[in-house]
């Protein structure tokens, strides 16, 4: 840890440092770490004062740490209206609308409006991850290798940015929807989880502009011919774009005759180098099993207004798959029941907001009672859905490949305690009644909005002030 600070200056030490401190607290903090610099010339961390033991303020200039636990974040978010920190926990509650949210027009730049999960507080942590990023890359580069061969190499990351990476990614798997179905209460969106903060905003631009490369070189003629489809926008909600990596998927049935599923004597392109890297990062970050690999992909890119209609996946994919989202937040519905209003508008009971850098998974009922859907989208929206082909259905000339087997999780036991720090989360509204869900636009009022205390870290343990999850009866 202290090489890695070596490598920051002060104001980015002051950001890391401070997470969730109230604004007392963090001008304590900076004043504390301006001694420690003070000896410097160069404005950096030389590490030598954390033991001279000349900088010992009184506790009691923080807060409490019995009662506010150093202002957390959670347990600030859970203290009265009239606690010393009403304004700094505000932030963490706030809501965003996919109506708030927009993406620049220059293609792979993204610029949205933060979600609750890609907040400033995400910014700041991004410019550390920029900052040690340009120190690994140049000492690769002044070790022979070419700064073209580090972006091909997708989304390494130093063991220290790990680490950090690693503690921060938020997790909700508490998704709760009672519904009726075959005649007995099920909570239909058992086996959802939703990981936020698993890309940040640089890796997201690198992705984005792979995808819009992806697109040219279908356009140009250069991908086989079922891997890149650009229907025409003969009406709203229709003509998306999608790339097909690893096997060929039919949707319904084609002008050969072949059912929905995957066609097993057609080719498509193999999965590329960057994908593969998401794909390890999924499953090495506990994103995903070691059991479900993916071996296949489907690239969606939405102008604004394009949808996916209400659908189960098919069972020629194995259960659990993965959606990641960039470019702009949007909902997704869910519901044994979704009712089409019109070109591209949806209604249904659940709407879950899926915010940019998010990886959303299916799994359970979520994947196999409730169906679910994209209502149009409100601005330009890129997803990632990545699934394991059953074996039984694997495309006849399908080799696996050697980059995604044997793939291992990252173990806890490697990150320290002191850098596990809690993520901002997803916290649900009251569920409501069935003749209060709002069935205009695809909108539900029984959204689930983020809050504060549903959405620890891996490794961090729940808020004790955590509200109970209401149940529909």
């Amino acid at each position: 840890m202290e090489n890695f600070l070596k490598k920051l200056e002060m104001p980015e030490i002051v950001d890391m440092l401070s997470e969730g401190l109230c604004s007392s607290c963090k001008d304590l903090l900076q004043t504390r770490l301006q001694n420690l610099f003070s000896d410097n010339t160069n404005g950096k961390f030389n590490g030598k004062s954390l033991s001279s033991g000349n900088h010992s303020e009184n506790s009691s200039d923080f807060c409490s740490a019995n009662t506010s636990s150093l202002c957390s974040p959670e347990k600030s978010f859970a203290s009265s209206t009239n606690g010393p920190h009403q304004q700094e926990s505000s932030s963490w509650s706030s809501t965003r609308t996919p109506g708030s949210v927009h993406s620049s027009k220059r293609q792979g730049h993204v610029t949205s409006s933060s979600p609750a999960s890609v907040s400033s507080r995400q910014q700041s942590l991004d410019r550390l991850d920029s900052k040690v990023a340009q120190n690994d890359t140049f000492a690769k580069s002044s070790n022979g290798v070419s700064n073209e061969q580090v972006v091909q190499k997708g989304l390494s990351l130093s063991p220290e940015q790990e680490q950090i990476r690693f503690s921060q990614v938020g997790r909700k798997k508490d998704f709760v929807y009672f519904e009726r179905v075959n005649g007995k209460k099920t909570n239909v969106l058992q086996g959802l989880e939703l990981h936020t903060r698993v890309f940040n905003t640089m890796e997201q631009e690198k992705i984005v502009d792979y995808v819009y490369k992806l697109q040219r070189t279908g356009q140009n003629g250069q991908l086989k011919e079922r891997t890149y489809t650009e229907p025409k926008k003969w009406m709203r909600g229709k003509g998306r774009v999608t790339i097909q990596f690893g096997c060929c998927y039919n949707y319904a049935v084609d002008k050969n005759g072949n059912p929905p599923g995957i066609v097993r004597d057609e080719e498509v392109d193999p999965i590329p180098p960057l994908f593969k890297a998401i794909i390890k990062r999924l499953v090495r970050w506990n994103v995903l099993p070691v059991t479900c690999v993916p071996n296949s992909c489907i690239v969606n890119i939405y102008d604004e207004g394009d949808c996916i209609p209400p659908h189960i996946d098919h069972h020629d994919f194995l259960r659990p798959f993965c959606t990641v989202s960039f470019l702009t937040e949007c909902n997704i519905l869910f519901g044994s029941n979704l009712k089409i209003e019109g070109a591209g508008e949806f209604s249904g009971p659940v709407a879950i907001p899926l915010p940019v850098g998010s990886v959303l998974i299916l799994n359970g009922n979520g994947a196999d009672i409730a169906k679910h859907c994209v209502p149009g989208v409100p601005a330009k929206r890129i997803s990632i859905t990545f699934r394991k082909m059953d074996d039984s259905k694997l495309p006849y000339k399908f080799k696996p490949d050697p980059e995604l087997q044997g793939i291992q999780p990252y173990s806890l036991t490697k990150l320290p305690k002191q850098q596990v720090k809690q993520a901002p989360p997803l916290q649900q509204t009251k569920q409501p009644s069935n003749d209060e869900v709002d069935t205009v636009k695809g909108t539900s009022k029984n959204s689930f909005h983020f809050g504060q205390d549903d959405f620890p870290p891996l490794g961090a343990s729940a808020s004790t002030h955590r509200p109970k999850t209401n149940k529909h009866r």
